[in-house]
């Protein structure tokens, strides 16, 4: 194929890399951020999946939190996979990487993005009690900040949002049961 019609195949799915801003390229790396998550949650951890992902499509890192089994604060799997990211390609700079995450990222990791000069976040679920792309407050485009990176919400958000709702519904009844057993 030439090159401004290159296509990446993975799968079932073929979409034109030269346009990585598209929906079938959100989806795409969406639903393996999805499937990281609902790893996650077989561990115990907060079911959040994030993948890195060139300019050419290629996927440089993924992840999923780990803050529960590796006793981390900073284990949150945007996190991760941005570190894991920067190791592959040999240099800190993600200038022409997007990141797709499950859930809106929260302060820590939207600063990280910006200092890490990343071009685009595309994540599933808003966080309104946490979110720092949009909900409390946004460093996506912070005045005052040397860097700002173009945010695509809402990629497949009502399963993302699905699975935090099951997640933590689970452990609500899992606590009461406890309670009750204790009692």
């Amino acid at each position: 194929m030439p090159g401004a019609q290159r296509a990446l195949a993975q799968r079932d799915m073929i979409f034109d890399v030269t346009e990585m801003n598209g929906p079938d390229t959100h989806h795409y790396f969406m639903a393996q951020a999805i499937a990281l998550a609902k790893h996650a949650a077989t561990l115990g951890e907060v079911p959040v999946g994030a993948v890195v992902v060139d300019a050419e499509g290629r996927v440089l890192a993924s992840a999923h939190n780990t803050r529960e089994t590796q006793d981390d604060p900073c284990g949150h799997a945007e996190l991760s996979a941005m570190r894991a990211a920067a190791k592959a390609q040999g240099h800190w700079r993600l200038e022409d990487c997007t990141v797709y995450v499950t859930l809106e990222p929260c302060a820590m990791c939207a600063g990280a993005m910006v200092l890490s000069r990343i071009q685009r976040c595309v994540y599933g679920a808003d966080d309104p009690k946490a979110g720092f792309c949009g909900s409390v407050g946004d460093l996506s485009a912070h005045p005052k900040l040397n860097h700002s990176f173009e945010l695509v919400p809402g990629v497949m958000a009502e399963e993302c949002s699905a699975m935090l709702r099951e997640f933590f519904g689970q452990l609500r009844a899992r606590k009461r049961a406890a309670k009750t057993r204790d009692a």
